[in-house]
C-alpha cells in the first residue's frame, strides 16, 4: 500500500513539473495584453525591452527547475559523495527564486540581488562542468565511449551556465539604451539569438550522446536531435540577416521545439513507467530511467529565442 501511494506521489510530482512549465509559458503568451496595458505610463521602446526581459527571466527559470530537479536525481543517485554535490542545487535553487522575481518586475532597471545570483550560477556552471570533465579524464580509459555514456554528463552543468548565462543578460537587457538596446557592445536581440542557438545545439548534442547510448530504439528518440537543431540554425539565420523581417516560420519552428522539451518530459515519464515496477518502484526507476526533468531545457531555450525575434520585430536596430 505504502509503494503505491509513493508511486503515485512521484507520478503526481512529474505531472505537477510539466503542469507548471505550461502554465507558465501560456501565461507568457496570454497575459500580454495586459503587461501592454500596464506598461502604457512608459514609453513602448522601454516596455518592449522590459517585456523581452521578463520572458528571458522565464527561460532562465524554466531550464533552473530542470537543472535542480535532474542535478538532485542524478547526485542523491551518486550519494553526494562529494559535499560540492550540492552546489548546483543551491545554485539552481537560487536562480529559480529570482527568475521568478523578475518575472513579477516590471522595472527597467537591473536588480542588484538578481545580477549576482545569475552571475553565481554561470559561475557554478562553469565550474562544474571542468568537474565533470576531470571526473571523466581520470577513469580508465580516459574520454572512451564507455564514459561518455555512464560518467558524468558533461551537459547537466553547462545547463546551470546556461540558465545563468539568460539570466544575468535579460539584467543587462533592461540596462541598455531604450533606442538602440545593446548588451555586452552587441546588438542585444541579434547576439541573444546566437547565444540561444549554441544552446539549442550544446543541449541537443547531449541529448543525441544519451539517445545514441540507448540505441534510438524509439523513432521519437531522433526528436531532440533533429527539431531544436533546425532551431538553432534558424536562429542563426536570423542573428547574421537582420533587419530583415523575423520569419513566421522561426517563431512557429521555435513554438514546435518548446513543445518538444514538454513532450520530451511525458515521453521519458513514460519509459519510467516501463520499468521492472514501473512507478511503483520509483525510488529506483527514476534514479536508472529516463532523466524525466531534462527535456524542458529546450523549451526554456526556445522561450528564450522567441524573446529574441519579439525584440528584433519591436527593435529592428536590436
Amino acid at each position: 500500500m505504502t509503494g503505491t501511494w509513493q508511486g503515485k506521489a512521484g507520478a503526481i510530482g512529474v505531472l505537477a513539473l510539466a503542469s507548471g512549465a505550461m502554465a507558465l509559458h501560456l501565461r507568457s503568451r496570454t497575459s500580454r495584453g495586459g503587461i501592454r496595458a500596464r506598461l502604457r505610463r512608459i514609453p513602448a521602446n522601454e516596455a518592449a525591452i522590459v517585456e523581452a526581459a521578463r520572458r528571458l527571466n522565464r527561460g532562465a527559470g524554466l531550464i533552473a527547475t530542470s537543472t535542480l530537479l535532474d542535478s538532485a536525481i542524478e547526485h542523491y543517485r551518486g550519494s553526494f559523495h562529494n559535499k560540492a554535490m550540492f552546489t548546483p542545487l543551491v545554485a539552481s535553487a537560487l536562480a529559480l527564486a529570482v527568475s521568478v522575481h523578475g518575472t513579477g518586475d516590471r522595472r527597467k532597471i537591473a536588480h542588484r540581488v538578481r545580477d549576482p545570483v545569475y552571475a553565481g550560477a554561470a559561475l557554478t556552471g562553469l565550474v562544474g562542468t571542468g568537474f565533470h570533465i576531470y571526473n571523466i579524464a581520470k577513469r580508465p580509459g580516459g574520454f572512451s565511449w564507455q564514459n561518455l555514456f555512464y560518467g558524468s554528463p558533461l551537459g547537466a552543468p553547462a545547463a546551470v551556465a546556461l540558465s545563468g548565462l539568460l539570466g544575468y543578460y535579460s539584467e543587462r537587457l533592461r540596462d541598455s539604451e531604450s533606442t538602440s538596446p545593446r548588451v555586452f557592445g552587441f546588438r542585444a536581440g541579434r547576439a541573444l539569438a546566437a547565444v540561444c542557438g549554441v544552446g539549442m545545439l550544446a543541449t541537443a548534442a547531449e541529448a543525441g550522446l544519451l539517445h545514441f547510448r540507448g540505441a534510438y530504439h524509439d523513432p521519437f528518440m531522433f526528436v531532440p536531435v533533429t527539431v531544436p537543431p533546425v532551431a538553432a540554425g534558424l536562429l542563426a539565420e536570423t542573428a547574421v540577416s537582420h533587419p530583415k523581417p523575423v520569419r513566421r516560420f522561426t517563431d512557429w519552428w521555435l513554438r514546435l521545439t518548446a513543445l518538444v522539451g514538454f513532450l520530451g518530459s511525458a515521453f521519458h515519464a513514460w519509459g519510467v513507467h516501463r520499468n521492472m515496477g514501473g512507478w511503483r518502484n520509483w525510488r529506483q526507476n527514476v534514479l536508472n530511467g529516463p532523466p524525466v526533468p531534462a527535456p524542458p531545457s529546450f523549451t526554456g531555450l526556445a522561450l528564450a529565442g522567441l524573446a529574441a525575434l519579439d525584440l528584433l520585430r519591436k527593435h529592428p536596430d536590436a
